[in-house]
C-alpha cells in the first residue's frame, strides 16, 4: 500500500454544489417569511452547513457557529453580535430585530449560547436554520430546538450513489466510470469531506486507466492512504484496545471471516459489533462496517505483520461462488434492488482478477435494474482477465444496444453477427441465465443457478451466432425496429414486449412480466402504470420507464398520458443513458411507430436515402414520414431532432 507523509492539497474552490433538490427546496421553504425556521441533523461530513449556505444565500442573514475551544465562555459564538457583559434576557431582546439567523456547529454552542438559540425559537420572532452533528453530545437546550417541536428537522441521510456520481462529475468535469464512482461512494460512507479527501488521493496517486471507447478513467488498485484520508479514521482506530485491533486487522486481511474461526476473538468481535465497526451478514460470516478501515489498518499493520494476516485472493472462491448464486436466486426471484455483494466489489477495487462467470452476473443484475453503464463496467472487468469469456461479450453487447449504440461485434451493414474469432458474443455456457436465455422471464425459473456455482473458468463459445436478444437489440439501436422484433420471438420471449410486440411473448411469460404483456396487448394504459409500479418496487428501473412510456401512448385521457410521460423520464434518467425504443425520448410517444423509426435514424445522421435502403422505402415516403415527424415535434428541420429525442452521439463501445 503506498502513502504520502506530505498532507493532501485541494483546490482553494469549493466543489460545485450537486444533488440534495429536495432538502433544499423544504430547507427554502422552513426559513420563509412567516416560517419558525429548521434543524439540520447528521453525522458530520452529510454536508449540513454547505447545504444551508446553498439555501440562505442571497438572504442576508446573520451567522454563529459553535467553537469547541470556547465551550466555557458564555455567550462565545455571539461575540460578534453582543456586547461585552450581557444577560440572556437582553441578548434576546438585542437580537430580537435578527429576521434570519444561521447557527452551525450548533452542537458545540457554550451553555449560553444554547440557551439563548432556544429562547430565540421560543419567542419566534426570529426564523432560525440550525446545522448540528448528532454523533456525540449535543446540549440539551438545542437539541430541544426538535425535540420540543419548536424547530422541523431535518436529518440528512448519506448522498445517494447516482448523486455522488453526480458530484464527482461535476468537480472533475468528467463521468466517472461506474465501478470508481460506486467504489468512491462506498469508501466515503456517507462523509462528504472524506469523499473529497479520497478524490484528492486517487487523483494524485491513481492509476486512472482510460475506458476504451468512452470518456470515462477507471480507478484500479490499493487505496491511497494519504495522511488526510489517515486522519479521518484514526480517532476511531487510535481507541481500539490490543485484541479489538487484531481482530479488526485479520478482518482487513481475509474478510469475510466466520464467527467461528479461530482468528476471531468472540468477546473482541462483540465489542467491535457493539461499536458498529464490525458487522454480521446473514450467512454468519463478519465484515468490517467501514470499507476504509481495511485500507487503513492494512498499511499500517508492517510487512511481518501482514505476511501472517494476509491470505491469497483465491481464498475468496467460495465467498465469490456464494455472492454470484444469491445474486442468480435474486433473479429468478424477479427482485434487483440493490445488491449487496461486497466480495466482489473489493477484488474489482483492487484490480484482482475478477472470474468472468461471476462478473457476467453483476453485469446481469446491474442491466436488469437498468443501471447499463455499470453493468457495461462489470462485463469490461470479467473481459479484461478473460477476452474470450462468452457471457461477459454479451452482456456488454447487450448494455451498449440498450444505450442506443450499435454493438461493435454486430455487423451494422450485414445485420448478422461476427463470427466468434471476430469477437462476436455468444450464449452463455456455465448454467447461468444466458443473454437471451430469459433471465426474467418466469419468476421461478428462468434464472437457474449454475449446477457448478465455483466454476469460473474460461469456456469456449458454443456456437457461431450470438444469443438472440443481441442481434435483437442491436438491430433495435440501428432503427429497424421490425428486425428486432422479429428476432426477438427467438430469444427472451420479455424482449418482444419491451419492443412493443407483445403478442409474440403469449403463454411464455409469467407474473408481473406476463401482466405487463396482458396490459399492452390491451393498450391498457392504467394497467401499464400498475405494472410500472411494481416493476419499480422490485428494482426493474429501466422495465418500469419503458412500460410508463407505453401507458403514456396507451391513454386516452391526455393528463393520464402526461403524467405517465413525466414518470418515464423521471425513471429513464436514473437508467444511465438508456436509449431503448420504448423510450428513446418523450415526445417519440406523439409519433406513429414508422415515422418513431424515420426520426431515430434521422437523428442519428443518416440520410433520407440512407433511411430508405435500411427500411426498404421510398426516399420520398421517408420524406413524408419526416415531414409529419416535423409536425408533431414542432422542429423546423432535422438538425433539432436529436435534442428532440434524445439520440445520443454515436460511439464505440
Amino acid at each position: 500500500m503506498r502513502t504520502d507523509a506530505r498532507d493532501e492539497t485541494h483546490p482553494g474552490t469549493p466543489w460545485p454544489f450537486t444533488g440534495r433538490t429536495a432538502e433544499l427546496d423544504l430547507v427554502r421553504r422552513s426559513v420563509a417569511a412567516g416560517r419558525p425556521g429548521v434543524a439540520v441533523t447528521g453525522p458530520a461530513g452529510r454536508g449540513k452547513t454547505r447545504l444551508l449556505t446553498e439555501a440562505l444565500r442571497g438572504t442576508g442573514c446573520a451567522r454563529v457557529t459553535g467553537t469547541p475551544g470556547a465551550r466555557g465562555i458564555a455567550f462565545a459564538a455571539f461575540a460578534h453580535l453582543l456586547p461585552d457583559s450581557v444577560t440572556l434576557h437582553r441578548a434576546v431582546r438585542l437580537l430580537s430585530g435578527v429576521r434570519l439567523l444561521f447557527v452551525d456547529d450548533a452542537h458545540l454552542l457554550d451553555d449560553a449560547s444554547a440557551a439563548l438559540v432556544h429562547q430565540l425559537a421560543v419567542h419566534g420572532r426570529t426564523r432560525l436554520a440550525v446545522a448540528a452533528t448528532t454523533d456525540g453530545e449535543v446540549p440539551a437546550a438545542v437539541s430541544r430546538l426538535w425535540s420540543g417541536e419548536l424547530l422541523p428537522r431535518l436529518h440528512l441521510e448519506p448522498l445517494p450513489a447516482p448523486e455522488t456520481a453526480g458530484l464527482l462529475t461535476a468537480a472533475t468535469g468528467a463521468a466517472p466510470e461506474p465501478l470508481t464512482a460506486a467504489r468512491l461512494h462506498r469508501l466515503a460512507h456517507g462523509d462528504l469531506r472524506l469523499l473529497r479527501d479520497l478524490h484528492a488521493a486517487v487523483l494524485r496517486h491513481g492509476p486512472l486507466d482510460p475506458v476504451p471507447g468512452t470518456r470515462e478513467r477507471a480507478w484500479r488498485g490499493p487505496v491511497p492512504v494519504t495522511t488526510a484520508v489517515r486522519e479521518r479514521v484514526a480517532p476511531v482506530l487510535d481507541r481500539l484496545r490490543p485484541r479489538e485491533r487484531e481482530a479488526l486487522e485479520r478482518l482487513a486481511f481475509a474478510e469475510p471471516l466466520p464467527l467461528d474461526a479461530d482468528a476471531l476473538g468472540p468477546l473482541a468481535t462483540e465489542s467491535l459489533e457493539a461499536h458498529g465497526l464490525v458487522r454480521v451478514d446473514d450467512r454468519g460470516a463478519a465484515h468490517l462496517a467501514h470499507p476504509l478501515h481495511g485500507a487503513v489498518l492494512r498499511e499500517g499493520a508492517g510487512r511481518l505483520r501482514a505476511r501472517r494476516f494476509t491470505g491469497a485472493p483465491d481464498r475468496c472462491g467460495p465467498a465469490l461462488a456464494a455472492e454470484r448464486a444469491a445474486l442468480l436466486g435474486r433473479i429468478a426471484r424477479a427482485d434487483v434492488r440493490e445488491p449487496r455483494a461486497p466480495v466482489g466489489e473489493w477484488l474489482a477495487g483492487e484490480g484482482l482478477p475478477v472470474p468472468g462467470g461471476y462478473a457476467a452476473v453483476r453485469a446481469r443484475f446491474a442491466r436488469l435494474g437498468g443501471l447499463l453503464r455499470e453493468a457495461a463496467s462489470w462485463a469490461r472487468e470479467g473481459l479484461r482477465h478473460d477476452p474470450a469469456d462468452p457471457s461477459c461479450r454479451a452482456e456488454l453487447a447487450l448494455a451498449t444496444a440498450q444505450s442506443g449504440v450499435i454493438p461493435p461485434a454486430v455487423s451494422a451493414a450485414a445485420g448478422s453477427p461476427a463470427a466468434p474469432g471476430d469477437g462476436g458474443p455468444g450464449p452463455a455456457a456455465d448454467g447461468a441465465p444466458g443473454a437471451g436465455e430469459g433471465a426474467y422471464g418466469t419468476e421461478t425459473g428462468g434464472a437457474r443457478p449454475s449446477a457448478e456455482p465455483g466454476r469460473t473458468g474460461p469456456r469456449a463459445v458454443p456456437g457461431p451466432r450470438p444469443a438472440p436478444s443481441v442481434t435483437a437489440w442491436a438491430a433495435a439501436a440501428r432503427g429497424d425496429l421490425d428486425g428486432a422484433a422479429r428476432t426477438a420471438a427467438d430469444g427472451d420471449p420479455y424482449d418482444a414486449v419491451r419492443l412493443g410486440v407483445p403478442e409474440r411473448a403469449t403463454g411464455r411469460l409469467t407474473g408481473v412480466f406476463a401482466d405487463h404483456a396482458d396490459a399492452l396487448a390491451r393498450a391498457d394504459g392504467p394497467a401499464l402504470d400498475r405494472v410500472a409500479g411494481e416493476l419499480e418496487r422490485r428494482g426493474f428501473l429501466l422495465f418500469a420507464a419503458e412500460a410508463h412510456a407505453q401507458a403514456a401512448r396507451a391513454h386516452r385521457a391526455p393528463l393520464a398520458a402526461r403524467t405517465a410521460r413525466a414518470r418515464a423520464a423521471a425513471l429513464a434518467r436514473r437508467c444511465q443513458g438508456a436509449r431503448t425504443p420504448a423510450l428513446s425520448a418523450p415526445a417519440l410517444g406523439e409519433l406513429t411507430a414508422r415515422q418513431r423509426q424515420v426520426v431515430t435514424l434521422a437523428a442519428a445522421g443518416l440520410s433520407n436515402r440512407q433511411i430508405a435502403e435500411r427500411l426498404t422505402l421510398s426516399v420520398r415516403t421517408v420524406g413524408n414520414h419526416l415531414y409529419g415527424a416535423y409536425a408533431r415535434l414542432g422542429a423546423g428541420d432535422r438538425t433539432a431532432l436529436p435534442c428532440l429525442v434524445g439520440v445520443p452521439e454515436a460511439q464505440p463501445a
